[in-house]
């Protein structure tokens, strides 16, 4: 990519950010295919401006042929038309040829959920007898108890807990808030994790619950990371975002509706969160051959 080039996507990403209001993660991930797009372009020497539906359709080609997934090959398409508008409102196309893209259809996949004793399996496999080890507990209790994304739980505010009501204030998507309550597990961990949390800060001292090492703000790849340590420990194979499925179809199988689960979840469409009633149902399932295995034939 060229120093032009760089500049465009750097004026791209503010742009989503200040002008269409997409979360940061949201600007990043639009950001990193359309810099895929244009270093494919500085490969085929082709000017940004001489770029058309051809060039389009060719690397979306070429995404495929790398085993991009749908979800991913959509993704780009959706990062595509946002910078084809920008494109057009700079004046460096004239028309935004990436809406003539048509979006691969992306087959929503049944999350996997764990069962309550897994999740007891993976927390307890923590080792809370250290600043670290109270942190994660307290980490993950929240992400399970709250039905957190990694995101959100990242950039959670000391500000936004608030222990007399048990509820935090989350940041979600789209910059929207919501309210969440979090059980008396989660309370204990996060009180043992506070009651330490000044070992691990300078004298400047930092606004988010959970901190790192060094007293800064904890990425989203060390608590990926933490959590493939601690899944290796209990031997319960799952990922992050598998505490929040889990949260979500331990909620509904407990009897709590479809309209509050959207809501702590943070869903704007219902649909989004009707997936855990697949889940829901196929527990059902294996819960009525197990107890009820219907008529004996007689010999």
């Amino acid at each position: 990519m060229s120093t032009r080039d760089d500049s465009i996507a750097e004026e791209f990403y503010s742009d989503l950010l200040l002008a269409e209001r997409k979360s940061q993660l949201s600007a990043e991930t639009y950001v990193f295919s359309v810099k895929e797009f244009l270093k494919w372009l500085s490969e085929k020497n082709i000017p940004l401006e001489n770029a058309g539906t051809q060039e389009a359709l060719y690397f979306s080609a070429k995404r495929r042929v790398d085993n991009k997934s749908c979800v991913t090959v959509a993704k780009d398409m959706s990062a595509l038309r946002a910078f084809g508008a920008f494109l057009c409102r700079k004046g460096i196309w004239k028309t935004n040829f990436m809406m003539e893209l048509d979006r691969p259809e992306v087959r929503r996949r049944i999350p996997s959920v764990l069962t309550v004793e897994e999740v007891n399996s993976l927390l307890f496999s923590i080792d809370t007898d250290t600043v670290i080890g109270k942190r994660d507990r307290a980490l993950f209790e929240l992400v399970y108890s709250a039905g957190l994304r990694i995101s959100e739980v990242c950039s959670l505010l000391l500000a936004n807990v608030h222990f007399d009501v048990q509820m935090i204030a989350v940041t979600g998507k789209g910059s929207k808030e919501r309210l969440v309550p979090f059980g008396d597990e989660a309370k204990k961990r996060l009180e043992e994790w506070l009651s330490v949390r000044k070992d691990l800060l300078s004298t400047e001292g930092c606004p988010y619950l959970f901190v790192n090492y060094r007293g800064e703000k904890i990425s989203r790849k060390g608590v990926w990371k933490n959590f493939q340590k601690f899944e290796s420990m209990s031997g319960v194979k799952a990922k992050v975002h598998t505490l929040r499925h889990s949260f979500a179809t331990h909620l509904l199988q407990g009897g709590a509706d479809l309209r509050s689960v959207q809501e702590l979840l943070g869903h704007t469409d219902l649909s989004t969160t009707q997936i855990y009633t697949h889940v829901d149902d196929s527990a059902l399932k294996n819960y009525h051959s197990e107890f009820f295995p219907g008529h004996i034939t007689e010999k």
